[in-house]
């Protein structure tokens, strides 16, 4: 026999990262195995270094009932021309008194344009003072980084997580609305609102995607589900986001497969009881 459990993952700002890197940081449409699998270790209380254990066989799928729509965050971090005021970035009394009388001479005790500083943000690059044990930035200037983030805004999907062990899904379901660790949906600065976990069904994941209704807030009578399948599947195709390892120094993924397809919730479909 094999069991389902159902996810709420809804919020007013989600991101899935597929292929971020450094100041570009995109979003899938759509909720990742990765991503759903590593908030079910948090609330668990894992620690990243920790194995994966029975989680890496967990059976996964995801149904979009609230697509949302995708949002982009352009910024500039950093940069802009001000003087470099001792009293910000050095910790050494000795060097800040060296600095203060010229800076202050030229530009005076507050912020203002001075042709050779070009700082914004906080002291960076900070270590200790061979001669004196104080903390002393090595970095007086900065320059502007720009950055571009996406995300999905006003979404709701429900996921499925399924396993021939029920006691691992009632654990998964209890952690998710006590959780050991904090969780988001997908960035840090996307926490998930409202309840998360629904029943354990004694079902498989399409058979539980089926039985359970739409989502409140759901945007389509018929919603695309994007369910895990194997290579020999008719229409499946591969997606990199099967986890091996969350370790910080060695977080790696491989493939698996999955197909698209139309859930069409029975008319007798169970309701959700969430808090939105």
């Amino acid at each position: 026999m094999t069991f389902t459990l159902l996810a709420r993952l809804a919020a007013p700002l989600q991101s899935w990262g597929a292929v971020s890197r450094f100041s570009h940081r995109d979003t899938h449409s759509r909720p990742t195995k990765s991503a759903v699998i590593g908030m079910c270790a948090a609330a668990l209380g894992h620690d990243r270094t920790e194995l994966l254990g029975p989680l890496a066989d967990i059976r996964f799928a995801v149904r979009a009932d609230r697509p949302g729509t995708p949002v982009r965050d352009y910024h500039t971090v950093g940069a802009g021309t001000y003087p470099v005021r001792p009293r910000d970035i050095i910790t050494d009394h000795r060097r800040a008194a060296a600095l203060s009388a010229p800076l202050e001479a030229a530009t005076g005790p507050s912020f203002g344009h001075h042709p050779l500083s070009n700082w914004y943000g906080a002291p960076k690059k900070i270590s200790s003072d061979p001669a004196s044990g104080t903390l002393i930035s090595a970095e007086l200037s900065r320059t502007a980084l720009i950055t571009e983030r996406w995300y999905l805004a006003d979404a709701s999907f429900v996921a499925a997580l399924e396993h021939p062990d029920h006691s691992l899904l009632d654990s998964i379901a209890h952690a998710l609305e006590h959780p050991k660790r904090l969780l988001w949906l997908g960035r840090k600065s996307c926490p998930p609102s409202g309840t998360i976990a629904g029943a354990v069904q004694a079902a498989a994941l399409e058979e539980a995607l089926t039985a359970t209704a739409l989502l409140p807030d759901a945007t389509d009578s018929c919603p695309w589900a994007w369910i895990e399948s194997s290579q020999s599947t008719t229409g499946s195709t591969p997606i990199t986001d099967q986890p091996v390892s969350f370790h910080p120094d060695q977080r790696s993924h491989t493939n698996r497969w999955e197909y698209r397809t139309r859930i069409s919730p029975e008319p007798t479909a169970t309701e959700w009881d969430v808090i939105q």
